[in-house]
């Protein structure tokens, strides 16, 4: 129900950073006729973490615009029946999937195995100018980690988040105050009918499966905690 509003902010995301929308907005503001270099999106690789639902999603815009997509999943032998991903690594691979990336969408969801998943390490191995962006859960992202590279910009160009550790995010946070981040209140997928979607899906679909003694739709592995 709300992957592709995530699928399609991600989007936004980056083209706010390949075509520099703050700058124009800057510039307008300043009556400055300011023309510059702006990056292309097709040919470059957005790297999923999480490749379930909303990223599978946002593998789909993605390949639209002329990307190359690859991921990190917790089977990585599992077929990719749409064949959107190029390649696809296990979790132990978040760093190489960070080396490739010029953009990192985080949609997996938060169980203790993903908590802090993408912390200073990964962040150090993140491709020179590549932008995260955070559509899952916000502590799958150490945002200490997170706050000190954006500060630094040695390896991250900026960031976009949706969903943060605490929310609300506190007036307190340095988050706030990053001119290289994109921030958002958790309302991606808060469309006008997102609601009633949901409820149709379960009381269409998820219901009537689960009396027929059929899979319901979208079913929690205890297992795997999601």
């Amino acid at each position: 129900v709300f992957s592709h509003s995530l699928a399609e902010y991600t989007m936004l995301a980056i083209g706010y950073f390949s075509k520099d929308l703050a700058r124009w907005e800057r510039n307008k503001a300043a009556k400055a006729w300011d023309r510059y270099l702006v990056k292309d999106i097709k040919g470059s690789t957005l790297g999923v973490v999480g490749y379930g639902d909303i990223g599978r999603a946002c593998a789909r815009l993605a390949k639209a615009y002329g990307m190359k997509v690859v991921a990190v999943r917790r089977r990585p032998d599992v077929a990719d029946e749409e064949g959107l991903v190029d390649a696809c690594y296990g979790p132990d691979k978040v760093n190489d999937l960070m080396a490739v990336s010029d953009y990192v969408v985080c949609a997996a969801p938060l169980t203790p195995s993903t908590k802090g998943m993408i912390s200073t390490k990964e962040l150090a191995a993140a491709k020179h100018g590549s932008v995260v962006i955070n559509v899952g859960r916000g502590a799958v992202i150490d945002e200490d980690a997170l706050i000190d590279a954006l500060r630094s910009g040695k390896r991250l160009r900026g960031a976009a988040l949706d969903v943060f550790t605490t929310e609300p995010l506190p007036e307190d946070s340095p988050l706030w105050t990053l001119d290289n981040l994109l921030l958002s209140p958790h309302n991606a997928d808060q469309t006008a009918d997102f609601l009633n979607k949901a409820v149709a899906q379960f009381v269409d679909e998820s219901m009537p499966a689960f009396l027929r003694g059929d899979k319901p739709l979208n079913p929690v592995d205890v297992t795997s905690g999601y």
